[in-house]
């Protein structure tokens, strides 16, 4: 059974990092590029960054460049994304999910919206102080 498992969101304070991971299980999660999207209160979901499935290529919001940094480790069954967020700011918060792509090795360059997801974890909150 496919599963995504978010984890390590808190309450920091700005300027602080932060480091968010997904447990993805399930041997298939390695033919998919995987995402993080986040949505604060009454706000639209957006796109933050994603990988490929290979791990060659990573893609980003620019409210995120230079500060966020996604990373991939697979061991077999075993498949893990990280965000790294630094200089987080107060307009960072919000809830944090990350996301399966729907194409098994896809090798073009359409991560940025929600359509192109099928999967989905259930959201980790993360509230940056000013």
């Amino acid at each position: 059974q496919l599963q995504l498992v978010e984890s390590g969101g808190g309450l920091v304070q700005a300027g602080e990092p932060l480091r968010l991971s997904c447990a993805a299980s399930g041997r298939t999660f390695s033919k998919y590029g995987m995402g993080w999207f986040r949505q604060a209160p009454e706000k639209e979901r957006e796109f933050v960054a994603a990988i490929s499935w290979s791990g060659d290529s990573t893609y980003y919001a620019d409210s995120v460049k230079g500060r966020f940094t996604i990373s991939i480790s697979r061991d077999g069954a075993k498949n893990t994304v990280y965000l790294q967020m630094n200089s987080l700011k107060p307009e960072d918060t919000a809830v944090y999910y990350c996301a399966k792509h729907d194409e098994p090795y896809y090798s073009g360059s359409s991560y940025y919206t929600r359509e192109e997801y099928d999967y989905w974890g259930q959201g980790t909150q993360v509230t940056v102080s000013s």
